[in-house]
């Protein structure tokens, strides 16, 4: 089987499995989802949702947080883990927002990864949840589990993003990578993944090895 018939196995697979492909971070626009991605790096989005009501009740609009002392942002995101740069980079993000663009989130990766502190996976996870553009989310989830079906063996996410936009339908890509979330927490769990009960163990290379072992 080749990489692009596991590859569209798995969309399937992941599809019926969970049919409703959302993000968990809790948001209701653009520069909200752009934070919360922030505040995600190295912490949970359970967590960053316990913390982000407070912090968009206070901070309301682009002008807000460009105008924002970065230690009181601190002090709202303190349980987030690495708060210092991420309060530093929010402030300093808002200010670009602010200056550059407008006000207003940009709708590219190219014009989203001039921000401070985002890299490309929050601007896939912008450009594919809020503009629905074709987005590749090469989080942690993501190169586990695609590592394991077989269709890379390398750790860059950047040259990961690539091979996934080669094998993925446009259509299905922000999906499958929501989908790779989900399955990463519940069954293909980085230190022993589930894989008697797993949706693709029927050409899961990894699974095949498990069998035979």
């Amino acid at each position: 089987m080749t990489k692009g018939e596991i590859a569209l196995k798995a969309v399937e697979a992941l599809k019926k499995e969970y049919p409703e492909a959302i993000c968990s971070l809790t948001y209701t626009d653009p520069l909200q989802l752009l934070i919360a991605t922030r505040l995600a790096a190295q912490c949970t989005d359970a967590r960053v949702n316990l913390v982000t009501p407070a912090l968009f009740e206070r901070f309301k609009t682009v002008d807000d947080f460009a105008e924002a002392e970065v230690s009181e942002v601190e002090e709202y995101i303190k349980s987030c883990g690495l708060y210092k740069t991420k309060a530093r980079d929010i402030v300093a993000m808002a200010k670009k927002l602010r200056d550059d663009f407008g006000g207003e989130v940009p709708d590219t990766i190219e014009q989203l990864v001039v921000l401070p502190g985002v890299g490309r996976k929050t601007a896939n996870l912008i450009v594919g949840d809020i503009f629905h553009k074709s987005a590749v989310v090469v989080d942690t989830h993501c190169i586990r589990i695609t590592s394991r079906l077989g269709l890379h063996n390398i750790k860059d996410a950047t040259k990961i993003e690539k091979i996934l936009r080669e094998l993925l339908p446009p259509e299905e890509s922000n999906d499958f990578c929501h989908r790779l979330v989900l399955h990463g927490r519940a069954v293909c769990q980085a230190r022993t993944p589930k894989c008697d009960i797993c949706c693709m163990n029927g050409f899961c290379p990894t699974a095949a090895i498990k069998k035979q072992a």
